[in-house]
């Protein structure tokens, strides 16, 4: 089902300008049992990107109602928030448009993301490269070309997902999700300030981490260094944590530190 501004409806304005620019940003959510996982996150996350890009914003709970009212009773299912600037502006400029466009929507739960949670995932490294967008790095804005590109070669290549690097050759995330990797006792996971976007699940995996005495590394690393790891897991908001079991040709046990955070995650 689909509401646009609170009424049923499947269409937008050729003028809206998010399809003319990608000007607004998302997110997706998890529900179980009908229920939205991790509300605050989405809302601090999609406040942040708004905010950044100086679009006025909705009442919150007026959308909580609305993805309420949508949201199956499934015991896995998902949502999608979109916020467009809506219509106006001449050009690139935003001047006029000051009436948002909020767009919901529901979608069943990925079948075989219950089949990586449990036996893990294979993935590829994609050739092509991230480029650095500092002032939207971690943002997930509404222009997704890149990642598009990078899931085409993904599906080219025969894997569910890939491996993304950047410019620079660093690690940066999957098409799909964040990654974290273990090494003796430190969990590290690439940072987001060039490029890449920085999950709801990724912040969670970071808290319960450095809570229970895990020490973690956020920078710059190089593919070798992931493919040193002793474990290594992706993490995205409907996924939840799935192991990731292999990279190309290299082999990865499905480790301890990730079956605890799939079970902090869960419970």
């Amino acid at each position: 089902m689909i509401l646009v501004n609170g009424k049923p409806k499947d269409s937008i304005s050729v003028k809206d300008r998010s399809f003319q620019y990608g000007d607004g940003c998302f997110t997706t959510m998890l529900t179980v049992d009908g229920k939205i996982q991790n509300w605050p996150l989405h809302i601090e996350r999609m406040e942040a990107c708004l905010s950044l890009l100086r679009i006025k914003l909705p009442d919150w709970k007026v959308i909580e109602g609305w993805l309420n009212d949508i949201a199956t009773t499934d015991p896995y299912a998902g949502l999608k928030l979109h916020i467009s600037r809506g219509e106006g502006g001449r050009g690139y400029s935003a001047t006029g448009a000051n009436e948002p466009v909020v767009t919901v929507s529901s979608f069943p739960f990925p079948a075989h993301y219950l089949d990586w949670r449990e036996n893990g995932v294979e993935l590829g490294v994609c050739e092509r490269r991230l480029g650095h967008t500092p002032m939207l790095a971690g943002h997930k804005h509404n222009n997704r070309l890149e990642q598009v590109l990078l899931k085409a070669e993904a599906d080219e290549s025969g894997y569910p997902d890939a491996v993304v690097l950047d410019i620079n050759g660093h690690v940066v995330e999957t098409t799909m999700a964040n990654l974290f990797w273990v090494k003796g006792q430190k969990l590290y996971t690439p940072s987001m300030e060039h490029c890449g976007v920085a999950g709801t699940i990724r912040r969670l995996i970071i808290q319960d981490a450095k809570s229970n005495g895990l020490k973690v590394l956020v920078g710059d690393f190089e593919l070798d260094h992931l493919n040193s790891a002793d474990e290594v897991f992706m993490t995205n908001s409907v996924l939840g944590v799935a192991p990731v079991t292999k990279i190309n040709n290299k082999a990865f046990p499905i480790g301890p530190i990730t079956r605890r955070f799939q079970e902090s995650q869960s419970s």
